[in-house]
């Protein structure tokens, strides 16, 4: 045993441990424990400072201030890679970008056609995401088969797909707006454009600024994890010194993150109490919009954007057509973002417990299958130099760039 877990390579273990933490709270919700849990998740916590006074039950904590952390990260993430890594050059992000773009057009069209009249086209953006993690984690499995090229093609569209995601949640999902706390927003968020500017390191100051952010843009009607993703963006790629203070953070965000934030919200949103209905939900317009989206439009979204972006700009594709294919199934691995954007979507049982069991049944399905293709097609290993830590941010990148 203590060999087999030794061979699973690291990249792969943040999605392991998501997946274990679904399943738990899978198998809470359906036992004698699931009223203690939901007790638990509906306990109200109150923060106050002078006249803000903020108070949310445990979950929606989770989902509005632990989501931030996760959104800080993914801005890190998002920045490094459009400043230094696989999107920063207009030449290599282009393919990606249209790719993404029909990975993300295709599995929303699915869901509102299956959706369409049924009251619930409000949830068109949940299949439309990727979660990197889980991604990258089902092709790691593969150690070196899986080409750099691919690899790294993978994680752009990931990003970009996560971009969207972001824009998607602060324009379409925020259902209404106070100018006064958005403003206050703006108060907070002009000094670290500053230090941006100035290129200054001093990670108190971001802190001590991007806290008091979060707080209004709370209040302001936005979702708050977006403070999250523009403190991110405030943070200097290097300074004069040419030292980075963004990887530095990412790298130690990475383990909090991955074996942190991420479990304790699949603890917190994962769980379902299916009950004997599972048939019934699974044929719900919601579950099958989410699924087909997942598991049929993100492959043929993502495959049609990279044929028709490398005959537009006569850009060289990462790898073979069935490659191709394979990434596109994988990314449609949706989980943390799409149940995510679930929650912002939806907010009666029936429509969540539906958001859930898509998410699952077209992710479980889009790993499977993608796992399947890029095994078959790649059955040995790759020549070159493998690239992983490099599109994981891990701790080669900062060498690298």
């Amino acid at each position: 045993m203590l060999r087999l877990i030794n061979k699973i390579p690291s990249e792969a273990w943040p999605g392991i441990v998501l997946l274990a933490c679904a399943v738990a709270a899978m198998l809470l919700a359906n036992s004698e424990w699931a009223p203690m849990q939901t007790e638990v998740l509906k306990t109200v916590g109150t923060f106050s400072f002078g006249s803000l006074s903020i108070s949310m039950t445990t979950a929606e904590w989770v989902k509005n201030l632990l989501m931030a952390v996760f959104f800080f990260y993914v801005g890190l993430e998002l920045k490094r890679e459009l400043m230094e890594g696989a999107l920063s050059s207009v030449s290599t992000a282009m393919l990606p970008l249209v790719a993404a773009l029909g990975g993300v057009l295709c599995p929303a069209l699915i869901y509102l056609l299956v959706t369409n009249g049924t009251g619930f086209e409000h949830g068109w953006a949940i299949p439309a995401a990727t979660d990197i993690a889980f991604a990258l984690g089902v092709v790691a499995l593969l150690g070196s088969r899986v080409p750099p090229a691919l690899k790294i093609f993978l994680l752009a569209v990931a990003v970009v797909d996560d971009l969207i995601a972001i824009l998607v949640i602060a324009f379409f999902y925020t259902d209404t707006l106070h100018l006064g706390w958005l403003a206050m927003v703006g108060v907070f968020y002009a000094p670290m454009l500053v230090l941006t500017r100035l290129k200054k390191n001093w990670h108190g100051m971001y802190m001590l600024l991007a806290m008091p952010m979060w707080a209004c843009m709370q209040m302001s009607g936005v979702n708050p994890t977006i403070a999250g993703v523009l403190a991110a963006l405030a943070i200097p790629m290097r300074n004069g010194d040419g030292e980075s203070l963004l990887i530095e953070l990412e790298h130690k965000l990475r383990p909090y993150v991955h074996y942190g934030v991420m479990p304790v919200f699949a603890l917190a949103s994962a769980g379902a109490a299916v009950g004997g209905g599972l048939a019934a939900t699974l044929g719900h317009p919601v579950s099958l919009g989410i699924i087909l989206g997942l598991f049929l439009g993100k492959p043929l979204g993502i495959t049609i954007g990279t044929i028709l972006g490398s005959l537009l700009m006569k850009a060289e594709r990462p790898g073979t057509l069935p490659s191709i294919v394979g990434v596109g199934f994988v990314a449609g691995i949706g989980f943390t973002m799409s149940l995510f954007i679930g929650k912002l979507a939806f907010h009666n049982v029936e429509a969540e417990l539906a958001v859930k069991i898509g998410v699952y049944a077209g992710s479980l399905l889009s790993a499977v299958i993608g796992l399947a293709v890029l095994a078959f097609v790649h059955r040995t290993p790759s020549e070159g130099t493998d690239e992983s830590d490099i599109f994981t941010g891990g701790e080669d990148a900062d060498k690298v760039h």
